[in-house]
């Protein structure tokens, strides 16, 4: 799943696409303007900086910015992008697997946006994360967005494709028909009863393998390295705050916000 991904994202045509992205996604703006008066003392690691859309608007305001992606090729388009670059943001190829450059507790927020950890199979997930819990700063924050298998339940469901407008109807369809065909080891019923799945879904032309997770499952990925985890809704925004919302939302991925705790050494 790793070097299948990889690939996909070291094309011209992906790469030229993610460079073209401009415009923060609503829950992204929601934390910008959420942690406004903390930027200017942070230092702060955009994993998956693709082609540069978030170092748009998180670098001028953090007092350090670095932008890592495991593609050359993303991060070749951020270094000419960004020219000419400064001490205060730079761009690197790391694979969020291995961090070792980076030191414990090097960071005071780090990004991990538009679903790239979903780029990773279940064992590579764990892994990432545990190199997040490592080189952020107790009391810092890790934010990221993660598909939400309770969305692709829905998109699962051929009667959910049908709308009063025949060509949307049409359309819906044929997407589905190509979300099934491209899925076909997978059933609803393992989608129902899973708490997470791995699917070939319509990202780039059927490209790429994605990780879908239950939002519960989810938060108990978090829970032994990082504390205070809110969910924010990618469409709107706003923050889900009661059990049952976040059980009824098929947003087709949701942001977290969580916090780093402290370790042993530093309490």
């Amino acid at each position: 799943m790793f070097e299948h991904n990889l690939q996909a994202y070291r094309t011209t045509g992906i790469v030229h696409h993610y460079c073209q992205l401009l415009q923060l996604q609503p829950a992204e703006r929601t934390i910008l303007e959420l942690l406004r008066h903390e930027w200017s003392s942070m230092k702060m690691l955009d994993i998956g900086v693709g082609g540069g859309r978030t170092t748009l608007h998180f670098s001028r305001s953090v007092r350090e910015y670095v932008g890592i992606d495991y593609a050359k090729e993303m991060i070749a388009a951020c270094q000419k992008r960004f020219l000419p670059s400064s001490q205060s943001r730079v761009f690197e190829v790391v694979d969020a697997r291995d961090m070792r450059q980076f030191a414990n507790h090097s960071f005071d927020f780090i990004l991990f946006s538009f679903n790239g950890i979903d780029s990773l199979s279940h064992e590579d997930r764990l892994q990432v994360l545990q190199e997040i819990s490592r080189i952020g700063k107790p009391g810092g924050y890790f934010f990221f967005s993660s598909h939400n298998l309770q969305g692709l339940e829905r998109e699962f469901n051929w009667q959910n494709q049908i709308s009063f407008n025949p060509l949307k109807t049409y359309v819906n369809l044929v997407m589905f028909t190509l979300l099934r065909g491209f899925n076909r080891s997978v059933s609803m019923q393992q989608i129902k009863q899973s708490d997470h799945q791995i699917i070939q879904d319509e990202s780039h032309n059927f490209r790429l393998k994605q990780y879908y997770i239950r939002p519960q499952a989810q938060l108990h990925q978090l829970e032994a390295d990082f504390s205070n985890v809110q969910i924010y809704s990618w469409k709107s925004g706003l923050e889900i705050t009661t059990q049952t919302e976040l059980s009824a939302n098929t947003d087709m991925w949701l942001y977290y916000l969580c916090r780093f705790k402290e370790t042993a050494l530093d309490q």
